[in-house]
């Protein structure tokens, strides 16, 4: 599965549940990445960094909604 970097805009605008589908895809992808890194059949290397920094992107979106649902509660 390859997927283009997820940009901050696209994801402030995706609902929760599109978030938390989009964490628990990548964190697939990056499991496969890494599984195919150690079996040596890995084409692009750059890739793992790629999704790493894609997770952390949705991660942080997610985590400031909730914090901004705690200060409005």
């Amino acid at each position: 599965m390859v997927v283009n970097k997820v940009k901050a805009k696209e994801i402030r605008e995706m609902s929760d549940a599109e978030i938390e589908r989009r964490i628990r895809d990548l964190k697939q992808e990056l499991f496969n990445l890494r599984f195919q890194g150690a079996t040596g059949q890995l084409d692009n290397p750059m890739r793992i960094n790629s999704v790493k920094k894609d997770i952390a992107r949705l991660k942080t979106v997610q985590c400031s909604r909730k914090i901004a649902a705690r200060v409005d509660a």
